[in-house]
């Protein structure tokens, strides 16, 4: 079994498309560690405010089926793969970790360069895996948020509801 860590990501129609995301990650995964919901700007480009958060669940299956499974999720959402790098998104799943897999692999850059970047990416990954260790900065995902420069990314906790089961931070 590998630890698996998502990223998730919507600012088209957002509440309901990771409550959709949620619903086929635990469909597919079963039991799943969950960060608090958080709302920020876009980032490169000019959009309405993103929800972004942090999965983690252990798995058994191979890197590129969870890759195919993932595709086919954000399918199911209306993801259209034309658009920009950069532009609103029904829904964005990225693969943050795999075990300890590092470098590419099927294509996917392990772990995922965005975590120490972004904070929407970085402080729900803070909650979810705190004591992991990031290979590049040899960092906790914890030390790494708490020394997080806060004034380069707008980043807010809301209030989210998943299953009967309130996602934030109070």
């Amino acid at each position: 079994m590998a630890l698996l860590t998502l990223g998730l990501g919507s600012n088209l129609d957002p509440q309901r498309h990771i409550t959709m995301a949620l619903d086929a990650l635990q469909a597919c995964f079963g039991e799943l560690e969950l960060s608090a919901v958080f709302e920020s700007e876009a980032v490169g480009f000019q959009g309405g405010n993103f929800l972004n958060m942090v999965v983690a669940a252990n798995t058994g299956l191979a890197l590129d089926e969870i890759s195919q499974l993932i595709k086919d999720l954000e399918t199911r959402c209306g993801r259209q793969r034309d658009q920009e790098r950069f532009s609103s998104r029904t829904l964005d799943v990225d693969i943050l970790t795999y075990g300890d897999l590092q470098g590419e692999h099927h294509g996917i850059l392990l772990p995922r360069p965005e975590i120490t970047v972004n904070a929407y990416v970085l402080w729900p990954m803070s909650q979810v895996c705190p004591e992991r260790v990031d290979p590049q900065s040899g960092q906790t995902y914890r030390a790494l948020w708490a020394a997080y420069d806060r004034s380069k990314q707008q980043l807010w906790p809301i209030d989210f509801t998943w299953c009967g089961r309130q996602l934030s931070l109070s």
